[in-house]
């Protein structure tokens, strides 16, 4: 695989040497790639081979120089190595984050996954005061059909678009498929109006505008305005209100307050309260609107597997995680099904869900886990190789966070910033929300010093707490095992100075790393992975006590069980998701996987004598992973047969609470101290016992 190095005029020093001893290639020195010695890239397009180059600045160039090349049949890739290292204070040092990022882009692309088709004719819906709705009507109207949907204001007197107005009653969907539910309850119908504005006119309380409806709260039912329209006949105040249902493909939503309250609102919607109605923001929404009409597909992001999930057993609802977080509220219960339920069509692909998900039953699909485990290792061992040392791990979003990375660079090849330092190793994801715990203690087992992710004003709050949650929980795990130093940080960089600041404290910021490197590959199981990157961690760690204490909401963990409350009825075992809790089919026991807990609290809220308390902690003794007795009791014999048939402490509770009820009176009540055969014989040998048959 040809790669393409380029200093840019000189303004980078590369060491092609030490980058192509990491890579394992012969590289050659280029100061004008996109110029003069453009034919090296031409050159290296006829091999059939995948190209790197690396530079994204002249990515366009290269591409139609690619088309205009005769016989150039070689996918092309790209990388910056300008201004996420060859631009900063320190570029003499960074050869090997060099090379860690020109190895990362020689990995294959991520394999294709399910898409979700998104089909618009055009058909927009502008709801908002009718002068506004009608200006931004008319900058698309050659492109899209649109409909205004009327809020007040005064329009012109040509009606080019098709008006509608009244109570907006719910509006749902998403690009290609919005439903707009509304009522018709003003007394003039638009539909029959003529614009006349003899009703304006006549009205002697002013109650119409020309929005063409009637401010009920003005009027004072003089009805002059109904004698004006007597021909037209559009007035009519006894008319009931009318529901519609309408269908749009794209909205527009001109009002103070937007329909849609999510952090992350339906793609294909867009609110332009009046304050940005005439603002730049504006352009852009135009633009976007005039772009949305065709077929459009989108990555399906998010997989499911109901079987891992813990949010419902038994009508009760353990963990609601991802619905809580999801910021697009893609995500909601199935509880009759046992499961949560994810709108694909509504999902932004954050991927906090599966950063949150304690058991891994839903996870990132594009791309999978195992191929960002790959690009990680990647990165952290090329760049181990290539003479570096304490890397830092920058975790940052492909649009906001990519443009703030790229600016910062060039800041520094001004000298108004230190830059992208030597040993903070750039990667960009879709969102930063969508690595959790697995990913970073990954990563810090495979030898990063340090992980830093990158937050913009893109993120919901709510993301941000999660992060930092778990980051918490996975410092509470290193410091437990003795690994000196803060290994994570959550970086809030809202411009490239705040950025530069922040980078120079993270570079320094060097946490104890294992002294043998992980070479295990992430695996599509979140827990798989976890425990592999734990098992390492603790194999090389410098303390090892027997447990660590974690924060609440930490996927380990243990529980407590009041003795004295539970009778061992097992009904949380029944609704223990991860076979954590376990029953014994020889002896009344309760017993527990500690290793399999993943705290969602189902069998805390399931059992009826309240007697279970969760304990976050991971414990790290071999008891981990055996089966243990967390409560047993002495089993309670048939006072007929002899047969154990439940347990002392259950029979004896049981028999207290029906002692006093009618229905268990004299004999019927020592059949409680019976099983169940033996009870139903009990039953039908009884001579005081009426039966069907009995005449």
């Amino acid at each position: 695989m040809p790669t393409l190095i380029c200093d840019c005029n000189k303004t980078m020093p590369l060491d092609p040497k030490a980058l192509g001893r990491a890579l394992d290639e012969d590289l050659t020195l280029h100061s004008t790639l996109c110029r003069r010695e453009a034919g090296a890239f031409q050159q290296a397009v006829k091999s059939g081979a995948d190209v790197v180059v690396a530079c994204t600045q002249e990515r366009r160039l290269f591409g139609e120089l690619g088309q205009q090349t005769e016989g150039a049949v070689s996918p092309i890739r790209f990388v910056n190595i300008r201004e996420t290292g060859g631009w900063s204070r320190d570029a003499k040092g960074a050869m090997p984050k060099i090379a860690a990022l020109l190895a990362a882009a020689r990995l294959p692309e991520p394999e294709p996954v399910a898409t979700v088709t998104y089909k618009s004719e055009g058909r927009l819906l502008v709801i908002g005061p009718l002068e506004d709705a009608e200006r931004f009507a008319s900058v698309v109207g050659d492109a899209l059909d649109v409909t205004i949907f009327s809020r007040g204001g005064s329009g012109a007197q040509e009606r080019r678009f098709p008006v509608v107005s009244g109570r907006v009653e719910k509006l749902t969907g998403w690009l290609g498929a919005f439903r707009l539910a509304w009522s018709q309850d003003n007394p003039i119908d638009l539909d029959l109006c003529t614009r006349c504005n003899a009703c304006v006119a006549a009205c002697p309380e002013q109650a119409i505008g020309l929005d063409y409806q009637v401010d009920l709260d003005a009027c004072k039912s003089h009805r002059a305005c109904v004698k004006a329209c007597d021909v037209a006949g559009a007035i009519d105040f006894a008319r009931a209100p009318v529901a519609h249902e309408d269908a749009y493909d794209l909205v527009l939503d001109l009002r103070r307050q937007p329909s849609f309250l999510q952090h992350a609102p339906p793609q294909g919607y867009f609110h332009l309260p009046p304050g940005e109605a005439n603002g730049p923001k504006a352009l852009g929404v135009v633009l976007k609107l005039r772009e949305l009409v065709g077929e459009f597909e989108k990555p399906k992001f998010i997989a499911y597997k109901q079987k891992l999930c813990a949010h419902s057993r038994n009508e009760q609802v353990g963990c609601n995680a991802c619905i809580d977080i999801c910021s697009a509220e893609a995500i909601s219960s199935e509880k009759s099904r046992q499961q949560v339920k994810v709108n694909a069509s509504l999902c932004v692909g954050c991927g906090a869900c599966t950063t949150v998900c304690p058991t891994g039953a839903l996870t990132y699909a594009y791309p999978r886990a195992g191929e960002q485990g790959t690009k990680i290792r990647t990165l952290l061992a090329t760049y181990e190789r290539a003479g570096g040392a304490a890397p830092v791990l920058l975790l940052h979003s492909q649009e906001r966070g990519q443009a703030l990375v790229e600016e910062l660079g060039r800041a520094a090849r001004v000298g108004a910033a230190a830059g992208v330092p030597a040993n903070v190793i750039p990667l960009a994801v879709w969102h930063v929300a969508s690595t959790g715990i697995d990913l970073w203690l990954t990563a810090v087992a495979q030898g990063a010093a340090h992980v830093a992710l990158l937050a913009t004003n893109e993120e919901a709050p709510q993301y941000l707490e999660a992060l930092e949650q778990q980051m918490q929980v996975a410092q509470a795990i290193l410091e437990g095992l003795g690994y000196q130093g803060r290994h994570f940080s959550l970086l809030r960089g809202r411009s490239a100075t705040d950025l530069d600041q922040e980078l120079q404290l993270v570079a320094q910021r060097r946490g104890a790393t294992p002294p043998a490197r992980a070479r295990f590959a992430v695996s599509g199981e979140k827990r798989t992975t976890l425990d592999l990157a734990l098992d390492h961690l603790v194999e090389h760690a410098a303390a090892k006590p027997e447990s660590i204490a974690l924060p609440a909401g930490a996927p380990f963990g243990s529980i407590v069980v009041d003795k004295d409350k539970c009778t061992l009825c097992l009904s949380c075992v029944g609704a223990c998701p991860s076979s954590a809790l376990q029953d014994n089919q020889q002896a009344p026991q309760l017993r527990m996987v500690e290793g399999n807990c993943v705290q969602c609290g189902l069998c805390a809220k399931t059992c009826p004598e309240k007697a279970i308390t969760l304990q976050p902690r991971l414990l790290l003794s071999p008891e981990r992973k055996q089966s243990r007795v967390l409560n047993e009791a002495q089993p309670y014999g048939c006072i007929r047969c002899g047969k154990p048939f439940g347990t002392l402490r259950g029979i004896e509770a049981m028999i207290g609470k029906l002692a006093g009820h009618s229905m268990f009176q004299g004999e019927a009540l020592q059949r409680l101290k019976m099983c169940g055969d033996c009870r139903v014989i009990d039953i039908y040998s009884s001579t005081d016992e009426a039966r069907i048959g009995d005449q």
